[in-house]
Order: C-alpha cells, then sequence, then structure tokens
C-alpha cells in the first residue's frame, strides 16, 4: 500500500522537519504485519513529497489474526491487504509518524501550528459507499476531494467499478490535522479493521477526532464504522462527543465540552455555566472590546455577539479548519455591515507573539491553558500577559479534584488535555503570572459546588494593576 503527501510550502523541505524524517534518507519501521518505508520521491525547495509505503506480509497477518476469528482458509494469505489501502496503513502511519500527530516540532513549532498547502495521494483506496462516501467525509474538513472508481478491469468496461478508488486530497490543513484525519478515516472508508479493537478504541478515536470529528456531519456514521458496529463502544464515543460540543443538534445528551456525564437530573450544562461566569466578569470589569483566545468553533463568540455593550469583538485559534466551523456557526456571511465590522476572526498559535492579540479591554482563555503542553505555556504567559497586555485576563481550567466525582472517568477529562490541575496548583500558578507581569488575581468556581472537592471548573480574573 502506498500514500505520498506532498507540499509546495517553501522551502517544501521542511516537510521533512514537520513529519521528522529527513528528506536524504530511506527508513524502515517493523511492524507487526510487514515492513513500513519512508521515503521522498522528490524533495525540492518548490515541491517536497514524502511516501510511506506498506508492505504486508499475509504469513505475519495470518499468524497474527485472535484466535477466534473465523478461518476462510486461503483467504487470510490470498487478498487485497498488500496493495489496497486499509486499517492497517492507518497503523502504521500513527507509528511512523506519531510525532507529528501530535503536532510538535521544535525546530518549526509555528509551522507545525498553521495550515500549509497539501496533497495527500492513495493510489488504492476500498472505499464502501464509492466516491460519494470519500466526499461526505473529507469536503467537510476542508478538502477538494477527487476520488476515481477503479474498473473490475480495464479490459471489460461492461464489468463496470470495483469497491476501489483512487484518493487525492488537495487543501490548506495543519499536518497534524490530515494525519488524524486519515488515521480515523482509512478504516472507515474499507469499513474494516485488522487487528483486535480494545477497550481504549474510543479514547483513539476521540483524540485523533479531537477539533473536528464533533462538528462533522457525519460523525455518527464515522464513530460506527470506526469502531466496527459495536453498538456498545458506538454508544459510548458518541456520548463523549456530544460532551465536546453542547449546542449540536439532534443530541440526546444536553452536556459540555470535556465534562463526563453524570446520572443526574437534567440541569445547566457546565459550559453554559462557564460562559456566564466569563459573561458576569465582563460585566464586572465594564469591558467593551473582547478577545476569545483560542476560541474553538465559536459557542462563546455567539455568545459574545449576543452582549450589546460588547462594541469590538475577536477570535482567534490555531487551527484554521476551526475557524471556518465557527464562521458558519455564527454566519459570518449573512451578518449586516454593522455587524460584520464588529467581530474579527483570525488564526494565531498563542504561543508566538502576535501584535493582533493586543488592544483589547479583555482577554478570555477558556479551557485552553491544560491544552498547552508545560514546557510552552511560559511563551503562552509572554505572549498574553506580558505582550497583549489586556486589562483583564480571564482564565478557566478544569479542577482535577472534582474528576473522582464523575462517574467512569479514569485519567483526564479530555484526551487532549497535557495536565489537569488541583486548586493549589491553580493559585500557584496564578499567583505567580500575576507577580510576574503586574496583574492582581483573584480566583473563583464555576458549577456545583462540592465540600471536599470543590466545583468542576475553576476560575482566575487577572486585573492590571
Amino acid at each position: 500500500m502506498l500514500l505520498t503527501v506532498s507540499t509546495t510550502h517553501q522551502p517544501a523541505t521542511d516537510l521533512g522537519h514537520l513529519l521528522h524524517k529527513h528528506p536524504d534518507r530511506v527508513q524502515q519501521f517493523p511492524q507487526s504485519f510487514g515492513t513500513a518505508t519512508v521515503l521522498y520521491p522528490e524533495a525540492t525547495d518548490d515541491r517536497c513529497t514524502a511516501a510511506l509505503l506498506l508492505e504486508v506480509d499475509p504469513i505475519q497477518l495470518a499468524r497474527g489474526r485472535a484466535r477466534n476469528s473465523p478461518d476462510f482458509s486461503l483467504a487470510q494469505y490470498v487478498n487485497d491487504r498488500p496493495y489496497a489501502a486499509s486499517s492497517l496503513l492507518g497503523v502504521a502511519l500513527a507509528d511512523v509518524f506519531s510525532t507529528a500527530r501530535h503536532g510538535r516540532c521544535r525546530s518549526r513549532q509555528e509551522l507545525a501550528d498553521s495550515a500549509i498547502p497539501l496533497q495527500i495521494t492513495i493510489p488504492v483506496l476500498p472505499c464502501r459507499g464509492g466516491p460519494d462516501i470519500a466526499r461526505r467525509l473529507f469536503e467537510p474538513l476542508g478538502w477538494q476531494v477527487e476520488a476515481v472508481p477503479i474498473p473490475l478491469d480495464d479490459q471489460f468496461p461492461d464489468w463496470g467499478d470495483s469497491r476501489y478508488v483512487r484518493l487525492q486530497l488537495t487543501g490548506d490543513v495543519r499536518l497534524a490535522d490530515a494525519l488524524n484525519q486519515l488515521y480515523v478515516l482509512l478504516p472507515v472508508l474499507d469499513e474494516s479493521k485488522h487487528y483486535w479493537q480494545g477497550p481504549d478504541e474510543v479514547d483513539k478515536l476521540l483524540h485523533s477526532g479531537g477539533g473536528w470529528l464533533a462538528e462533522h456531519p457525519d460523525r455518527e456514521l464515522i464513530t460506527r464504522r470506526y469502531l466496527g458496529r459495536s453498538a456498545g463502544l458506538t454508544r459510548i464515543a458518541l456520548t463523549r462527543l456530544a460532551e465536546l460540543d453542547d449546542v449540536l443538534e439532534g443530541d440526546a445528551t444536553d452536556t459540555d465540552d470535556e465534562e463526563m456525564l453524570q446520572p443526574q437530573e437534567r440541569r445547566v450544562p457546565l459550559n453554559t455555566r462557564r460562559h456566564e461566569a466569563v459573561l458576569a466578569v465582563l460585566a464586572e470589569v465594564g469591558a467593551t472590546s473582547v478577545i476569545d483566545l483560542g476560541c474553538g468553533p465559536g459557542q462563546f463568540l455567539s455568545r459574545l455577539l449576543a452582549t450589546p455593550s460588547l462594541t469590538r469583538i475577536a477570535g482567534c485559534d490555531v487551527s484554521a479548519r476551526t475557524l471556518q466551523i465557527a464562521t458558519r456557526r455564527l454566519k459570518l456571511d449573512r451578518m449586516n455591515e454593522r455587524q460584520a465590522n464588529r467581530i474579527d476572526l483570525f488564526q494565531a498559535a498563542l504561543t508566538y507573539v502576535d501584535d493582533r492579540l493586543a488592544g483589547y479591554d479583555a482577554a478570555v482563555l477558556m479551557e485552553v491553558i491544560e491544552h498547552v503542553d508545560p514546557p510552552r505555556l511560559d511563551a503562552l504567559e509572554r505572549v498574553v500577559f506580558g505582550g497583549a497586555q489586556p486589562g483583564t485576563v480571564i482564565v478557566t481550567t478544569p479542577n482535577s479534584e472534582y474528576n473522582q466525582l464523575y462517574d467512569g472517568l479514569d485519567g483526564a477529562r479530555h484526551p487532549d488535555h497535557r495536565f489537569e490541575w488541583d486548586r493549589a496548583e491553580f493559585a500557584v500558578w496564578s499567583d505567580r503570572v500575576g507577580d510576574a507581569y503586574g496583574y492582581a488575581v483573584s480566583r473563583r468556581g464555576v458549577g456545583d459546588v462540592d465540600a471536599t472537592h470543590g466545583t468542576p471548573t475553576q476560575l482566575a480574573v487577572f486585573t492590571r494593576v
């Protein structure tokens, strides 16, 4: 099987830095079912292509099958796995490009955080549902999709097309997002997984689908196929996806992002309470301009737009795809001129100085800092508190002490959280930042109060002195 990733970003050889694979080397990576090879067919400043070639050993694959798997005799050895992309290619991709999938690149971090021109080609891809399903899955993610059916036999056109397509994706996408989308959607298109699915499959799906799956119009189809149509796992995954966005239409559960389900009576979602708490602080300090740092798909921006006292509003996020979702959510293309002039959306990484972040009465970091690797928090602090210097900074983050009150929660509330602090740790961090950059700090809780564990969300208000 073969997958190629090309870019025309200049210098295009930066692709080697992003993938952590040198263009001048051919590297091999043993897999339990064969060998993955990474090489560069072309590597110039104008265009660079990385190829992932997976050679499947059908004997190894047959030996690695579960004991209770059906025995189809020769079909174990004579099949399409050596040449047709499948979940096996997704497994190899996840292993070979693991650092790139996390969006980390010490030498080119700003580039890793940015959307770049990409072209991804898979010559032979099983696609149950034909080209239409490929377009349904990839176009909402910002790709231009070319899915060309492969005939059963060129010599006999009357036989029609096979279930395979040649897939080519073109678009400006962050490389980490592109790799994670492929990891999830390759087995979805094939509608088959060739390895045993453990209880961590839901976490794998949510981790790789973070930032795009919850908003995808076919998220239920993707989830069901990815999880091998396991009703139990699918139900768990869809419930947790609903928690990522409390305003998704048609969700049976009215919960919020990153809050686990609780067996209680229907109540105001924690995400709504966070919004109301931050809006109350903005009213207290008399802010008329505000920037939502790490605005995501725009839930809170819609609340800001509904607040007449706020005459200037901005939202920024590192993900171009997320900003596209926010644009649709806010219906920016339908706003009159006065309303459109009131809001600005732009792409930015909060760990790099950007003049566009400055000049606001208040800045909001709502459930953002826990998504930043701890070694990079200092950079975020310098950019927001030292560079942008808003009059007020409002920060919310989970209270890890509260986690044990959530049934079934083992670990962090969300797969992408790099850390979660208890109240003492949050106090130490906020006091240190306030002292370093000239802000007075006050703290409060958001959500239901537990006598021992506090509230699920903790909030800090930094006021410039």
